[in-house]
């Protein structure tokens, strides 16, 4: 958890009390036009990363997301200044650009998002890179364990073990909704843990660590699980049933 005073391009992390205290809110903007959700959201403030509160990242938006944030701003990444560097217990440290990333063979997959708090968008496509080519690609040592993943925002950080990072439905993703991955989804990189609750998909990644151990992420700190398979909790860490 960032305690301190947010850095420089940074914003002040979002409390959890803010979010879970706006979700009728979000439940609201599904089931009403998009006239009354551009409403809110200039009553809210007119861009998410303008907004300290938050409270905009929290409305539904196009193709049925949620923008959210737990950082009151964002920087902006894109071709000329995105850098992914995987480190940690490899053998072959590397930055990857963002032309490097667009460059290596990709993968299309397209399943139902699920997030923890109940909204789903189904059928939706995504594509980049698989995580588990990455790891390859690095030498993962021997006693490694886990793969830790921070982003540029200054505040998020998930975790997943080795295994669960190996997956062939674990992206490094460019692309979603066949397009180019925006800032407001998380873009221009991010990543996509198909099988899991969305909160693991962590937006704007920055980098990837082998570890010898699973860190709990931003949310695991504050009590969401580890383990986060799609109906199923408590660290039953085995395959989803669909």
């Amino acid at each position: 958890m960032n305690t301190g005073q947010p850095e420089e391009g940074q914003g002040a992390p979002i409390g959890r009390r803010v979010f879970l205290g706006t979700l009728g809110l979000g439940a609201l903007g599904v089931v009403t036009a998009p006239t009354l959700q551009r409403g809110l959201e200039a009553f809210l403030g007119s861009a998410a990363d303008k907004d300290p509160t938050g409270l905009t990242g929290l409305l539904p938006n196009g193709g049925g997301f949620r923008y959210y944030s737990v950082t009151s701003s964002v920087p902006h990444r894109n071709a000329g200044n995105y850098q992914l560097k995987i480190d940690g217990l490899v053998s072959r440290p590397r930055t990857y650009t963002l032309a490097d990333l667009r460059a290596l063979p990709q993968t299309r997959l397209v399943k139902d998002v699920q997030c923890v708090t109940g909204w789903r968008v189904p059928d939706t496509p995504f594509e980049g890179v698989r995580l588990s080519a990455l790891l390859d690609a690095a030498g993962v040592k021997a006693k490694a364990g886990a793969v830790r993943f921070t982003c540029f925002d200054g505040a998020y950080s998930e975790s997943l073990t080795l295994d669960q990072a190996r997956r062939p439905d674990v992206l490094v993703a460019l692309r979603m909704q066949d397009k180019e991955i925006g800032h407001s989804h998380g873009g221009p990189v991010r990543l996509y843990v198909a099988p899991m609750y969305f909160y693991k998909s962590a937006k704007w990644l920055s980098g990837i660590t082998v570890t010898e151990d699973v860190e709990p992420g931003y949310w695991e700190d504050r009590g969401y699980d580890v383990d986060a398979w799609v109906g199923r909790s408590n660290g039953r860490d085995d395959e989803p049933t669909s």
